[in-house]
C-alpha cells in the first residue's frame, strides 16, 4: 500500500493544489485550509454556500500566497503576521478560533457580497471537530487534520454510478493505493495507526459527505451524484460515508523541518511512500 496522491487547500474551499512531497505538521500538512474567506459575522464560506470558490486558484510564497480568479486581477497577499486578532469561526455552531484580517476588497469582489480573507493566526489553536476546547490542533478544515481516501472504494462506488467521477469531488490531503475496497472502514473502526517513513497517523472516523461532493471542482457544476449512491450503498446511520478523518501522531522530530534526510524534511510524505499499518 502507497501514496498515490497528496493534496492541499490553502484557502477553505479553494480549488486544490498537488504535490510530489508535503510536511506534515500537528494540525494538517503544512499550508493546507489556514486562510477562510469570511463573512460579516465571522463565519467562513465554504462550497456548501458558494460553489464560485472551485474557481479561486492559490499559490503558496514565502510568506503569503498569490490569489487568482477569472475577471479579477491576481492578487499578492503575505501573511498578516502583525496585527489585532478577530474571532471567527468555521461554522456557526463551532467555537470562535482567533484569526487575522488580511484583505477585503477582492474577497468581496470575488464572492459578490461583503467577505473578508483571514488567516489562522494560532495555528492550533482550535480543536478537532471545532466544538470542543481542547483537544487535537486543527487548521480551518471542517473537523480532523487530514482527510484519507483509498482509490479502490473509489473504484467501487464508480461501479455503482451512472457515470464516472473523480477523486478530486471527495477534496481528500492523502490518497492511497494498493488496499482493498473499504479497507478504511477497519482502520477507523480500529483506530489503526500508519506508519509512512517517520510519519505515524491515527485513523478517526469516517466522513460523512455533504453537497460538496455533487459539485464539479473544475467548472463548479452542481449535480445529484455522487450522495444518491451512497445514500443506497454507504449511509452508517446519519453519515453518507466515503474516507475517513485521520490525525497525526508522530512526525519523526520535534523540530519538524529542522534537518532533513537526503531532500526530504523530517516529518514530511511523498508520492509513491509505502504505508504499514501498525496497530
Amino acid at each position: 500500500m502507497r501514496i498515490a496522491s497528496l493534496h492541499t487547500y490553502p484557502v477553505k474551499g479553494c480549488h486544490r493544489i498537488d504535490h510530489d512531497v508535503a510536511r506534515v505538521e500537528p494540525w494538517g500538512l503544512v499550508g493546507d485550509r489556514r486562510w477562510a474567506m469570511v463573512d460579516a459575522d465571522g463565519v467562513a464560506f465554504t462550497q456548501r454556500d458558494n460553489p464560485l470558490l472551485t474557481q479561486l486558484r492559490v499559490t503558496p510564497r514565502p510568506g503569503g500566497l498569490l490569489l487568482s480568479a477569472p475577471g479579477l486581477p491576481d492578487l499578492s497577499i503575505d501573511e498578516p503576521v502583525d496585527g489585532a486578532k478577530e474571532f471567527v469561526r468555521v461554522f456557526r455552531s463551532h467555537l470562535p478560533t482567533p484569526a487575522r484580517i488580511a484583505e477585503s476588497e477582492w474577497t468581496s469582489a470575488f464572492l459578490g457580497r461583503p467577505a473578508r480573507l483571514v488567516w489562522q493566526a494560532d495555528a492550533g489553536s482550535r480543536a478537532i471537530g471545532g466544538v470542543d476546547e481542547v483537544g487535537e490542533p486543527v487548521s480551518f478544515a471542517d473537523g480532523w487534520p487530514l482527510l484519507l481516501a483509498n482509490e479502490a472504494s473509489l473504484d467501487a462506488l464508480n461501479g455503482w454510478l451512472p457515470e464516472e467521477i473523480p477523486m478530486t469531488r471527495f477534496r481528500p490531503n492523502l490518497v492511497v493505493e494498493g488496499a482493498a475496497p473499504w479497507a478504511e472502514d477497519e482502520w477507523s473502526l480500529n483506530e489503526a495507526r500508519l506508519q509512512i517513513g517517520d510519519v505515524v497517523l491515527r485513523a478517526g472516523p469516517g466522513c460523512p459527505r455533504c453537497v460538496v461532493t455533487t459539485i464539479d471542482q473544475e467548472s463548479g457544476e452542481k449535480g445529484k451524484e455522487p450522495l444518491r449512491t451512497l445514500g443506497k450503498f454507504r449511509r452508517v446511520g446519519q453519515g453518507l460515508l466515503f474516507a475517513i478523518n485521520v490525525a497525526p501522531l508522530a512526525l519523526g522530530s520535534r523540530a519538524v523541518g529542522s534537518r532533513a534526510v537526503g531532500s526530504r524534511a523530517v516529518g514530511s510524505l511523498a508520492v509513491g511512500d509505502e504505508i504499514r499499518l501498525i496497530g
